[in-house]
């Protein structure tokens, strides 16, 4: 071979993404899977995942390994379950919500994490920037806590006597206090009573929603959080079964019936995450892969529910919604 060319491929090698350590040594590549809900609750966004990383040539026990650790609402296993898949020494942890990559960031250093939907990864400390992760943190932010707002608004649009709306939020998760707060000053321009029904874990979700009927609240306004997405369906009969029209934060509360849903498609995210874990088995550095944002956002309506709450729809509204369920 002519110096030159040889001086020509040591180049090209070098621009080649270096696998991983597990394809180094002709091991499967595996993926840890760590989510603080219920495994049933992760049934609709899930496949998105699995569907992005197949289109990526990764098809699971063919190409790739994946072990999942369910919390089941229970934050205090993540710690546990995180240190699992850690000594069961995975190529990168695909993380949900805030709570998962921040237990799997505790856990470890050096595995590359990737978030699928974290609400404040600047703010809770996940990364340094979303330019610029730095550490073994990437992936995708939920962020967008102006949508509690925007919620709000699309309420009153519907329900013009809007007067008082319970809030339903997990006071153990940082992202939704964000929501709850700029919902409140949404609220104050309006000149709408906010009345605050904190969950901290599952039994607290049946105790908040009696209190908003208690509270006399007109409408009712439900903030995505996995511990609270688990109950999306005896959620939504409750709000049906007392006429209270209310607006959720993803859609997957309106395919469980609910009347309506305003926000970040969680299964777009999923899928993009799949990318991130593509990269990252290739060779990039998690500190290399900036955070990106919701790019999809979604405004559901049930007609059905709508009929069941006595509600009619502004034409103007159903033109503007995304999917309309009837």
């Amino acid at each position: 071979m002519r110096r030159r060319e040889f001086i020509t491929l040591l180049g090209s090698a070098a621009a080649w993404p270096c696998p991983v350590w597990g394809q180094q040594n002709g091991k499967m590549p595996s993926i840890g899977f760590l989510a603080p809900n219920a495994q049933a609750t992760s049934a609709p966004t899930l496949p998105a995942f699995i569907d992005g990383l197949r289109e990526l040539g990764w098809i699971a026990n063919k190409t790739v390994t994946i072990e999942y650790r369910y919390a089941d609402n229970r934050p205090d296993r993540l710690t546990e379950l995180a240190a699992e898949l850690v000594s069961r020494k995975v190529d990168v942890i695909v993380a949900t919500g805030t709570l998962g990559p921040r237990a799997a960031k505790q856990a470890t250093a050096t595995i590359p994490i990737v978030m699928t939907a974290a609400g404040d990864p600047v703010g809770t400390g996940l990364v340094a920037s979303l330019a610029r992760p730095g550490g073994n943190v990437t992936g995708l932010s939920l962020m967008a806590p102006d949508l509690g707002g925007k919620r709000l608004e699309l309420l009153k649009e519907i329900v013009p006597e809007l007067t008082r709306v319970a809030v339903i939020w997990n006071a153990a998760n940082p992202y939704p206090a964000l929501v709850f707060k700029e919902t409140e000053e949404a609220a104050r321009r309006l000149k709408i009573e906010v009345q605050s029904c904190e969950v901290r874990v599952p039994d607290d979700v049946g105790s908040a929603l009696e209190a908003a009927v208690q509270g006399k609240a007109n409408a009712l306004v439900v903030v995505e959080d996995p511990l609270i997405v688990n109950q999306r369906k005896p959620v939504a009969d409750f709000t049906a079964k007392n006429r209270l029209p209310t607006i959720f934060g993803i859609r997957e509360f309106v395919d469980a019936g609910g009347f309506m849903s305003y926000g970040a498609s969680l299964a777009d995210l999923y899928r993009r995450a799949a990318g991130y874990v593509d990269k990252i088995l290739k060779g990039a550095k998690p500190s290399d892969l900036p955070v990106e944002q919701p790019a999809k956002f979604e405004l559901v309506i049930n007609l059905k529910a709508a009929r069941t709450l006595g509600i009619t729809v502004p034409g103007t509204m159903l033109a503007r919604a995304d999917e309309v369920i009837e």
